[in-house]
């Protein structure tokens, strides 16, 4: 029986995880495997993203999905017969890891028939909140935001501040091209243990020099309901597209407060391979289980390469 919980103090019922995506970097891959299915050690992405709503008091996972990708849903269901198998033989914590998506949260399905972006997929959410819920919280299944906590500051300054909350990340210069990128100020008053800023705008992608800072959005969106209106009211872009950004951007220039957490910790990048398999060794190396082992591998591979590669 699935865990029930109360809805966060904050107000978090629903957890919108866009999961629509052809997952083309990791083919050939996800010719049959969702990419949202690969495992970080023994645990698909879907599923840590699962865990970290529960953890923010969420009770619903609205996973938006394509026609052909129901596999996704597939793995929030019940595997009596693999359990009964697995007891029998005694194997019980591999019947707990079975059991544990079920577990942690309520799957829903919400199919986005065509993949015509980011905010077109957040906008095929709102049938699945209730009527009552006035805020929508996003999480990216391609970004692991690290240790857990993101969205219960993000809810903190919700409650304080009001409006929409997204979470922030410092990058290099160099790096500012590949995301969407905040203009900030400095806002009056503070947060215990975490930096918190007014949104004046974003600018998508921008050259290095163009770059209103060099604060970056990453994967984790606490939006009031009002975003489902902007998102109507934005002219799709480039291959009929509708962009999150876009809409929020909307919001700000009509008044909406819009304000970002600063996130200090670590964050992975699930979405290609070059962020995929540090975070495998980052997950491994910290694994009880297969840290040990996994470390002498590591420190034995890195002393050949450096040794076949001498210029190094």
């Amino acid at each position: 029986m699935r865990a029930t919980s109360q809805a966060s103090s904050h107000g978090i019922r629903t957890v919108v995880v866009p999961a629509a995506g052809m997952g083309t970097r990791f083919l050939p891959a996800t010719k049959t495997v969702p990419k949202e299915l690969l495992p970080v050690i023994d645990t698909p992405g879907i599923e840590l993203i699962a865990a970290e709503a529960a953890q923010a008091g969420a009770q619903r996972l609205a996973i938006i999905t394509a026609p052909e990708k129901q596999e996704i849903m597939r793995h929030f269901g019940n595997f009596d017969e693999l359990c009964a198998t697995l007891a029998e033989r005694g194997k019980t914590t591999q019947v707990e890891k079975v059991q544990r998506a079920t577990n942690l949260i309520e799957a829903v399905s919400v199919v986005q028939e065509k993949p015509l972006g980011l905010g077109h997929a957040v906008g095929c959410a709102e049938a699945a909140l209730d009527d009552d819920e006035d805020v929508v919280a996003v999480m990216l299944p391609d970004d692991l935001v690290l240790p857990n906590g993101a969205m219960e500051k993000m809810a903190q300054v919700r409650d304080e501040l009001g409006g929409s909350v997204l979470c922030a990340y410092n990058v290099t210069p160099e790096e500012v091209f590949n995301y969407g990128v905040f203009d900030v100020e400095e806002i009056d008053g503070h947060f215990d243990g975490f930096s918190v800023k007014r949104v004046r705008g974003m600018v998508e992608k921008p050259a290095q020099e163009e770059a209103p800072s060099t604060l970056v959005a990453v994967g984790r969106y606490l939006l009031d309901r009002a975003v489902f209106d902007a998102l109507r009211r934005i002219t799709p872009g480039k291959g009929g597209e509708l962009q999150l950004t876009d809409a929020i951007e909307l919001m700000i220039q009509e008044g909406h407060p819009v304000h970002v957490v600063v996130h200090e910790g670590k964050r992975h990048d699930l979405g290609n391979p070059a962020g995929y398999i540090p975070a495998n060794v980052d997950f491994g190396l910290h694994d009880k289980t297969y840290g040990p082992a996994l470390y002498t591998a590591i420190k034995a591979i890195i002393s050949e390469y450096e040794a076949e590669n001498p210029q190094l």
